[in-house]
């Protein structure tokens, strides 16, 4: 019956070309819009690390002196380096990572190549088992390097591809800042989007190309290029490489296995605060946050505003369009009051005819869906040449695909129900006197 309800939909829809072509415009272009704008905020608001996003932590505490705080305010961002490596040393966590972001020249062995500035992570040995790094080439170094000051680096794949071809360097040197270092590991292309383990350097399109020990780095008085924030006299003074201890410019993770574990983190960090004022470091009383890294994602609103606004004004756009769609398959449907009439004086059901016209009307919604993605294809290309850093993510995976067409198909059938319903209603004695 399928089959033959098919074959009666693709006579109907060939007999009005016109009125079928301006139904399948307008269900493509509104699939179009609204699948463009949809596929970026899905690529913006995704999981960076899924299935153990629900186990990391940002710990934030708040050791700001009084002036010019409101009472319950959030906690800085960030952290200062006391309390960092405090954290980090206390291990209350399954594991935890202190970092902060930085830029590094690399001088290259060859003569021909001029050495060259790329972006650097000064963390710490949790760092790559925490994030589930995955490695080409080596490992990680571990936490008997970061109290050493080990001259250990982790580099990426493309800076590996650009030194060395794109082959096993592990155990070769490579000179930073003057400092010669050896390759214990090479990431392959690991570049999780969000940014999410430093939104200060950049929400989207950061992929570091070095990784530094933090102990090292702080030792060489490596270049930060990160945020910082700080109160009092913290602002520091001529010639200092770093903020002043009253400044927060660091962020901490921690991997935390299980919501109890996580519940007795947050009551560690309201004791470390309430030590803290004892010692006379920390001014109020304890002001803490413990957020998964989800939760941290949307409390830093990552997905910029405009990307929401005209994914909203897209789907408004969809809507007009199966408005207009809804008016030209009234019109298409009830032109043929006259031979559904006769088929029910043939004896055929409400029920039969409805399911016919929603075929038809389902027919259209496939071959809509087919427009709606190639110009959506089209509308994710015009995203990618523009200069936003999210731009080159907007691309449409195969989830994104399979929601085009159960979009287009679902809302040409709620489009199709009322005109079809409509058009059910004719009374057939009426449509047989006239005939």
């Amino acid at each position: 019956m399928f089959a033959y309800y098919l074959e009666l939909a693709l006579r109907s829809l060939k007999r009005n070309r016109a009125l079928t072509a301006l139904m399948v415009l307008a269900i493509a272009l509104g699939i179009g819009a609204s699948m463009t704008t949809l596929t970026v905020l899905h690529v913006l608001s995704g999981d960076p690390l899924p299935g153990s996003s629900g186990t990391l932590y940002y710990p934030q505490i708040d050791p700001r002196d009084n002036s010019g705080q409101l009472p319950g305010a959030e906690p800085p961002e960030q952290v200062t380096l006391i309390d960092g490596l405090n954290l980090l040393h206390a291990g209350r966590a399954d594991r935890q990572a202190l970092m902060t972001g930085g830029s590094v020249p690399i001088q290259p062995d060859s003569v021909v190549v001029d050495p060259f500035y790329v972006e650097s992570r000064y963390t710490t040995a949790d760092f790559f088992p925490m994030f589930g790094t995955r490695f080409s080439y080596g490992r990680g170094w571990n936490a008997a390097d970061d109290e050493a000051k080990a001259r250990e680096v982790v580099i990426n794949g493309e800076l590996n591809q650009r030194l060395f071809g794109g082959a096993d360097s592990v155990g070769r040197n490579l000179r930073i800042a003057d400092a010669s270092f050896r390759i214990v590991g090479v990431l392959d292309d690991w570049a999780p989007n969000p940014h999410f383990y430093d939104l200060n350097t950049g929400s989207y399109g950061r992929a570091e190309q070095v990784f530094v020990p933090l102990q090292t780095a702080l030792d060489l008085k490596m270049e930060h290029n990160g945020s910082n924030d700080c109160w009092g006299r913290g602002a520091g003074g001529v010639g200092r490489i770093y903020p002043s201890e009253s400044c927060v410019w660091l962020q901490f993770w921690a991997q935390l296995d299980s919501p109890a574990k996580a519940a007795d983190y947050k009551q560690f960090l309201v004791h470390y605060s309430q030590e803290q004022k004892a010692l006379g470091r920390f001014a109020k009383a304890p002001n803490v946050r413990l957020r998964n890294m989800m939760q941290w994602l949307a409390h830093e609103r990552v997905v910029p505003d405009d990307v929401r606004l005209q994914t909203g004004l897209a789907f408004g756009f969809l809507l007009v369009c199966l408005v207009n769609t809804v008016g030209l398959m009234l019109a298409k449907f009830m032109r043929r009051a006259g031979d559904l009439g006769v088929r029910r004086a043939l004896g055929a059901s409400k029920r039969a005819l409805f399911g016919q016209l929603l075929i038809e009307s389902g027919v259209v919604g496939v071959v809509g869906g087919a427009g709606g993605l190639l110009l959506a294809g089209l509308g994710l290309w015009v995203v990618r040449q523009r200069p936003s850093s999210y731009a080159a993510l907007a691309h449409l995976d195969a989830t994104m695909l399979l929601t085009t067409f159960v979009l287009a198909l679902g809302s040409t059938l709620l489009a199709g129900m009322l005109p079809a319903w409509r058009a059910c209603q004719v009374p057939p004695a009426l449509q047989l006197k006239s005939n």
